[in-house]
């Protein structure tokens, strides 16, 4: 007979509680009343997740050339019909005062001399934008802020954080509210209760459902698949970014190359050196990522290419070194000098446009329960995410939903802990690591092959058929096994995994970012694909 033991060690109360320690998770801790105990979930260490890989930047109108019009154009046109008007219109108004708010904690950005020898912002141009208007940190931004948001961390008493932890699941009462999370400690091998009065998820996206991918090993999907079975909707899941140029070397782990490089005049060629995004948009390089990732998947398929080259050698070598100093270090350690030599680049999956369906305060249709960043679906993405709006959502929704938790706080009640189940968790034999490794694997193959950058319905049918099966597998795995890290991510993988396809297969035309050719066009009535845990449907925009 089974050693069967109780796995959870112990409980630990919040105000709020959030799930993600990236851009979106550590500003909303900092911008929340510094009355409130704030707890943030890491699962591995503080600073590890998308954000401090984030190379490119963050969009805001300080060009005197520039306008907030032209930025909320250009994210509408990016987005395919499908980006929430007013939704975009709030960001890019605020844009300016988020870039303050950074400065004011400290991060620094890259500065440029202007005639009258006065420094300003040096602005940079990508995919999509019609002015530069890109603010970085040189190639590594997202490290630079991660640093900058870490550091005034820890010099608050009020917000505990809590690494090498993974969420399993959200915990809802009966008036549909939810009350906390149960959390499982890696380093303890412990499952404990994180009740709070408020819980936000800022748990970023799904990426590693995908065999290639830029994102590091925390982008499961734990977020998007908790919600999905608490009860929320999750909503177009299909809108999938893979990023034209991440590095073609396995060692290297498909690292990204900024859509940055290409905005500031590296060219796209094929092997034997002709360019080719000039067949395929007008805006050639600098078309929007949808356009550019396909046209690179294409060429590749028809002339048998395993890459394509990028190639920034034509500019001077002391401007190349200072713009992109990350990517030039890192690309010698792989022996290719990027003033010199040209880098073979592939498209990688990115970014997910879809997610957990929220309101303008950041609120799901659970109570009390908020999402924000990759994790969440705002509208400002639409069905393709123009380049360098992602850290821009992360800081406008953290500032929103501190504000509704603030007002929202007046009078908090205190969580009754006899009503959760404690023992809803129990300590099992361990499943074999085998076994987890191939069904991990099974999965981003599956995903890579039949659920990639172009589509067909052949493809979806046979995905979903196998993914269902997996899911089933894996299902059995979670309430037979002890709980661990590694089975928690596979639980959520292969529901994303689910989510992604099921979205994709209802989605009866071409729009953005998923291209099926069986449908080729796009339909003129723009809707979002909104599913939830009983049933999925159709909504159109204009109602929501």
């Amino acid at each position: 007979m089974k050693n069967i033991l109780k796995q959870v060690t112990n409980i630990i109360h919040h105000d709020v509680l959030i799930i993600g320690s990236g851009a979106a998770g550590n500003s909303l801790a900092l911008m929340l009343p510094n009355n409130l105990s704030i707890g943030i979930i890491s699962k591995s260490d503080i600073h590890e997740g998308s954000t401090y890989y984030a190379q490119g930047g963050i969009s805001a109108v300080f060009n005197d050339l520039d306008s907030i019009d032209n930025h909320i154009e250009d994210t509408l046109e990016t987005g395919c019909g499908l980006c929430r008007k007013d939704v975009v219109r709030d960001i890019a108004k605020k844009s300016r005062n988020l870039i303050k708010w950074l400065q004011e904690r400290g991060v620094e950005f890259s500065h440029t001399q202007t005639k009258s020898g006065n420094k300003s912002l040096d602005l940079g141009m990508e995919g999509g934008h019609s002015y530069p208007r890109i603010v970085h940190a040189d190639d590594k931004t997202g490290k630079v802020i991660q640093e900058s948001l870490i550091d005034n961390l820890s010099n608050t008493a009020n917000i505990n954080a809590y690494t090498h932890r993974v969420a399993i699941d959200l915990i809802i009462d009966a008036n549909n509210t939810c009350v906390g999370c149960y959390i499982y400690n890696d380093q303890a091998d412990k499952i404990e209760i994180h009740v709070a009065n408020f819980l936000v998820l800022a748990s970023g996206g799904a990426n590693k459902a995908y065999l290639y991918t830029s994102n590091p090993d925390t982008s499961s999907g734990d977020g998007i698949a908790m919600a999905y079975r608490a009860g929320c909707n999750i909503t177009n899941m299909e809108f999938m970014q893979f990023h034209p140029t991440c590095m073609y070397n396995q060692d290297a782990k498909f690292f990204l190359i900024s859509e940055a490089m290409r905005g500031e005049g590296a060219k796209l060629l094929l092997p034997n050196g002709e360019q080719f995004m000039h067949k395929y948009d007008d805006r050639g390089v600098l078309a929007p990522r949808d356009i550019v990732a396909r046209a690179i998947d294409n060429e590749m398929k028809k002339n048998g290419h395993e890459f394509v080259l990028l190639d920034i050698s034509h500019m001077e070598k002391d401007f190349i070194i200072k713009r992109f100093p990350s990517i030039y270090n890192k690309c010698l350690e792989y022996g290719i000098d990027i003033t010199k030599n040209k880098i073979p680049v592939v498209p990688a999956t990115h970014y997910t446009c879809g997610g957990v369906e929220i309101n303008k305060k950041g609120q799901t249709n659970i109570k009390n329960l908020y999402a924000i960043g990759e994790v969440a679906h705002s509208g400002l993405h639409g069905a393709n995410r123009m380049a360098s709006n992602s850290l821009l959502e992360c800081l406008y929704f953290a500032d929103v939903v501190s504000k509704d938790i603030s007002l929202n706080s007046k009078n908090l009640k205190k969580i009754d802990i006899n009503k959760i189940d404690q023992n809803k968790y129990m300590q099992h034999d361990e499943l074999e690591k085998v076994l987890i490794k191939h069904c991990w694997k099974e999965i981003r193959t599956l995903m890579w092959n039949y659920v990639g950058i172009v589509r067909n319905n052949h493809r979806l049918s046979y995905a979903d058929q196998r993914i269902k099966i997996m899911k089933k597998e894996i299902d059995a795995f979670f309430y037979t096994y002890k709980i661990n890290k590694d089975i928690v991510e596979l639980k959520n993988l292969v529901c994303v995994a689910e989510l992604i396809i099921k979205s994709a297969i209802s989605r009866k035309e071409s729009r953005g970012l998923h291209y099926n050719i069986d449908y080729p066009e796009t339909l003129s009535e723009p809707k979002d694909t909104i599913l939830s845990k009983n049933q999925s449907s159709s909504l159109n925009i204009s109602s929501l």
